[in-house]
C-alpha cells in the first residue's frame, strides 16, 4: 500500500484535508489488510488529514482509480483489476462507498436512438457549429482547445484540478504512436471550443500478446502486432460540453458527426466508455441513452478518521 497527500485533491463539502492511498495488494486475509490500512491511516493522520480515499492514484481520475467489484472481464487499459475479495477487505475495515463507478459498452454498428438524429439536425442547421476529429499534425492546437473545455467543464469538481496545456500536449504526444485520429472529436461554436470527446483504441487488445514484457524485443513485437492484428475495440476516455452549452443538443451533434465516420466506415466493432461516477447523473443518462449496457462496476471508498463526524457521499455535479 502507498499513502500520499495532494493539497490540490479536494471535493466540494469536505470538512478537512483528505489523503489518498493506492497500490494496494493483499492476500485474502482481513488481519493483513487491516495492518496495511492502519499503516496508511496513521501516516495520513500524522500529516493532518481527517479522512482517506482509495484506492486512488497521484494524478487524474482517468486511470487506476477505484476497486473493481463487478464485471470481471478482460481488463481495460489503465483500469484497476483486482481480486473479488477486495471489496470485503475494504468494507470489513470500515470503509464506506464515496461513489460508485460504472462502465458502459455498446456495439458500434447499432443504430442510435432517433432523438440523436433530430437534435443533431437542429444544431447542424446553424453554420456556426462544426465538429472535427483530432489531427496529429495539429496536436498543440487541439491541446489548447482541450484545456479550454476541460477547465470550464470539470476543473473544481470532486478534486479535479485545472489542466495546463503543456501537460495535455505531453499526453497527446504520448498517445501519438497509437492514436487513431478518426475517433477523437472536438466541437466548436464560431471557432470557440465547446465540446470534446476523446477516445483511444483498446491497447490491451494488443498488449495481451506481450506477456507483460515491453523491453526492446517487446516494442518490436508490439509494432508488428499493431500492423498485423486489427483492433476491434475502442474506449471512451472523456466526454464533455462546457456548461453554457449543456442541454442544447451539442452532445448529440458531436456524437452523430463522429458516427458518420466511425459507423459508416466500420472502423470498430465494440465501444466501451471509461467509468462514470454516480455523482454525475447527467453523464450517466447520456451513456444510457446510447443504448449501452453496464459492463463494469468499481467503487471509490472513503474512511473518516473521527467516527463522530458525519459521512457524506460525493456531491452531485
Amino acid at each position: 500500500i502507498a499513502a500520499f497527500v495532494n493539497k490540490k485533491y479536494k471535493t466540494k463539502g469536505d470538512e478537512g484535508p483528505v489523503g489518498g492511498f493506492g497500490f494496494f495488494e493483499c492476500i485474502n486475509d482481513q488481519a493483513t489488510a487491516n495492518f496495511l490500512f492502519d499503516t496508511a491511516r496513521k501516516w495520513l493522520e500524522a500529516k493532518g488529514m481527517y479522512a482517506m480515499d482509495g484506492p486512488i492514484n497521484f494524478g487524474e481520475r482517468d486511470r487506476w482509480w477505484g476497486v473493481q467489484v463487478g464485471g470481471f472481464q478482460q481488463p481495460l487499459y489503465c483500469m484497476n483489476y483486482n481480486p473479488r475479495y477486495y471489496q470485503q477487505l475494504f468494507e470489513g475495515y470500515g470503509f464506506k462507498v464515496f461513489f460508485n463507478q460504472y462502465c458502459y459498452a455498446l456495439k458500434v454498428k447499432d443504430k442510435l436512438q432517433d432523438k440523436f438524429y433530430k437534435r443533431h439536425d437542429e444544431v447542424a442547421k446553424n453554420p456556426d457549429f462544426r465538429a472535427v476529429h483530432i489531427k496529429k499534425d495539429q496536436l498543440e492546437k487541439f491541446a489548447h482547445d482541450f484545456v479550454t473545455v476541460y477547465n470550464k467543464a470539470w476543473a473544481g469538481h470532486g478534486g479535479l484540478k485545472t489542466m495546463d496545456h503543456r501537460l495535455v500536449i505531453g499526453m497527446f504526444n504520448a498517445m501519438r504512436p497509437v492514436m487513431d485520429e478518426r475517433i477523437s472529436w472536438f466541437t466548436y461554436y464560431k471557432d470557440e471550443p465547446i465540446g470534446v470527446w476523446l477516445n483511444i483504441v483498446d491497447l490491451n487488445q494488443w498488449f495481451k500478446y506481450l506477456n507483460g514484457r515491453f523491453d526492446w524485443f517487446g516494442k518490436l513485437k508490439f509494432a508488428w502486432i499493431k500492423l498485423t492484428k486489427k483492433n476491434k475495440k475502442f474506449n471512451g476516455i472523456i466526454f464533455g460540453i462546457v456548461p453554457e452549452w449543456q442541454g442544447k443538443g451539442i452532445d448529440s451533434y458531436m456524437i452523430m458527426e463522429a458516427a458518420k465516420i466511425i459507423q459508416d466506415r466500420h472502423l470498430y466493432e465494440d465501444y466501451e466508455l471509461q467509468w462514470i461516477g454516480d455523482f454525475n447523473p447527467k453523464m450517466m443518462n447520456v451513456a444510457a441513452s446510447l443504448g449501452t449496457d453496464i459492463t463494469r462496476h468499481l467503487i471509490t471508498y472513503r474512511l473518516i478518521f473521527d467516527p463522530a463526524k458525519e459521512f457524506k457521499r460525493h456531491p452531485l455535479v
